[in-house]
């Protein structure tokens, strides 16, 4: 690939991070200073950052805790910053959702909670109901990341096995008033969907987290399983009086942050597509939906006329086959590749934009049409390496990795295909 084509899709990632900095985006959304104490929670991969600048831009004492992925922290002067596993759980995950119910246990009517919640705290705050252990949880965890089933499915059945998700923090901090301030990195921006909505409750209960394990397979662990079919009640009903002076408000989407991508590929004189802000599949169904897309444009200059890129977003699921190495967006870029074999002028960046794709070090990764044959001469099978799940070591023996670091914040995958 062209340097010139990399750094192009580099910089539109970094317009679309640059869309959901935490001082952008939080500096229209404070709260009125309430007549009590205000304490700061939250949770998810950009989590400290959004605590940092929070004490930045707020006038008044605060105090607080949020919990992040280890690695992912900032300094902060008043809100405690707690480093945990991501994307199954640990103790530190255990300890951080402790913190957090007991930073808003005792709150009075006139006191206001400001809930910082942002992609990845699903994992972040581990807090196993009765009768199970944060062994079940991280069992729990791996079981639905294996499945290839959508959040939506299972963020269904974790908010049953919690005592914190689901809205249940928001309730603990009752009378007090919940702002929650939520940087989306779900598709269609559900705030009760990002991560697992601790502080924003939705209504869905036992019977649809039951019909979710039923309809895409999931496996659940034996004790799991078990609590799930005896739970004693749902999460709380969002119709409920506590809720009813909340407030929640999404500061950064997916949506935003292509839109912010688009108008720099504008002004560099390509013209920009935005496909979706919401595409949910098996990752490597979804790449090699692209590279058609890609291929149609590249020789019929259908639906779009090249020079053009195009954008898109959400969250696709990798079910595990094999045992290699990469997250869902490297997945997405190895299907794409071997899709694209042999088509000239195009040029793909796929990344999840915390910085991170899955547990591996690099956001993403680039792809062209030369990719497939590069990782042939470099002695790896692209198509055996997507059957193992092995995009990491596909890409990464090529030398085409996109690796950033965490960028504090996160507004989940981000993918642009470029046709000269």
């Amino acid at each position: 690939m062209h340097d010139s084509d990399k750094q192009f899709l580099a910089g539109l990632f970094q317009a679309a991070v640059a869309a959901a900095d935490p001082m952008l985006v939080l500096a229209g959304h404070l709260p009125v200073r309430p007549k009590g104490r205000v304490v700061v929670i939250g949770a998810g991969k950009g989590a400290a950052q959004l605590a940092a600048a929070f004490e930045q831009l707020w006038q008044g004492p605060i105090s607080g805790v949020v919990v992040t992925r280890y690695g992912y922290g900032a300094a902060c002067r008043h809100i405690r910053v707690i480093e945990a596993a991501h994307p199954v759980p640990d103790e530190a995950s255990l300890a951080g959702a402790e913190a957090l119910m007991q930073a808003v246990r005792g709150l009075g009517s006139d006191d206001l909670v400001v809930a910082l919640i942002c992609g990845g705290g699903s994992a972040l705050l581990a807090a196993p109901p009765e009768g199970l252990e944060l062994g079940d949880e991280a069992a729990l965890n791996a079981a639905l990341l294996a499945s290839g089933a959508p959040i939506g499915a299972m963020n269904a059945v974790r908010k049953q096995v919690s005592r914190i998700k689901g809205g249940r923090l928001a309730a603990m901090a009752a009378p007090a008033r919940v702002v929650s301030l939520i940087v989306s990195d779900v598709p269609g921006d559900d705030p009760a969907q990002v991560a697992s909505g601790p502080t924003v409750p939705d209504g869905v209960g036992r019977a649809e987290a039951l019909a979710a394990v039923r309809d895409y397979g999931i496996v659940l662990p034996d004790r799991v399983a078990t609590f799930l079919r005896d739970a004693p009640q749902d999460a709380p009903d969002p119709s409920d009086a506590m809720f009813a002076g909340n407030q929640v408000v999404v500061i950064a989407s997916a949506a935003q942050s292509l839109e912010a991508a688009a108008k720099v590929a504008e002004q560099a004189g390509i013209s920009a597509v935005i496909l979706s802000d919401a595409i949910e599949g098996e990752a490597r169904d979804i790449g090699r939906m692209h590279a058609a897309m890609a291929q149609e444009v590249a020789r019929r200059a259908r639906p779009f006329k090249p020079p053009v890129v195009m954008l898109s977003g959400g969250e696709t699921t990798v079910t595990l086959r094999g045992k290699g190495r990469g997250g869902r967006n490297t997945e997405f870029l190895l299907a794409f590749a071997v899709a694209v074999e042999g088509v000239e002028g195009i040029a793909a960046l796929a990344a999840d934009t915390d910085g991170i794709d899955g547990s591996e070090d690099n956001a993403g990764a680039y792809a062209d049409g030369g990719s497939a044959a590069r990782m042939r001469a470099a002695g790896i099978d692209p198509a055996a390496a997507l059957a193992g799940n092995d995009a990491h070591s596909a890409f990464a023996a090529v030398g085409d990795l996109f690796t950033t670091g965490p960028t504090g914040t996160n507004v989940n995958d981000f993918r642009a295909i470029l046709i000269r």
